[in-house]
């Protein structure tokens, strides 16, 4: 868990994350690269996943709904609420900082297409 808006702390810049460049938190004005990069070109975060701010927005499991009353508080998907759209959160390439806050996040139908937008695989660890 992180109390500051980046997995880093407070501020972010293109030589942490791939977004449009415009500053945040302190941080300069930075280079807008106008597409995606490769998942290995920033370092990864405390538990060894790239690129969870900015490059592409992640589509979760999570249905859409306004607020998080009534959200599990256990950390597994939310999957009651507006199904018809899904979050989506990390921000993206062509997106501002803001977007790729921990605490961002946007709902979308779910047959939205964009060069934006992509997903994270995951998968349940069994312990033995």
């Amino acid at each position: 868990m992180t109390t500051t808006p980046f997995w880093w702390g407070y501020s972010i810049s293109t030589s942490q994350a791939n977004y449009n460049g415009t500053s945040f938190g302190g941080g300069a004005k930075g280079q807008y690269r106008g597409h995606t990069v490769p998942v290995d070109s920033f370092a990864p975060n405390p538990w060894g996943l790239y690129q969870v701010h900015g490059n592409l927005y992640d589509w979760t499991e999570d249905c859409w709904n306004d607020s998080y009353n009534g959200a599990p508080a256990d950390g597994s998907a939310w999957t009651s609420g507006d199904c018809t759209y899904r979050v989506i959160r990390g921000g993206s390439w062509d997106y501002n900082p803001e977007y790729l806050r921990s605490a961002a996040r946007l709902g979308y139908k779910t047959d939205t297409r964009a060069d934006w937008l992509g997903f994270r695989v995951g998968r349940t660890l069994l312990t033995p």
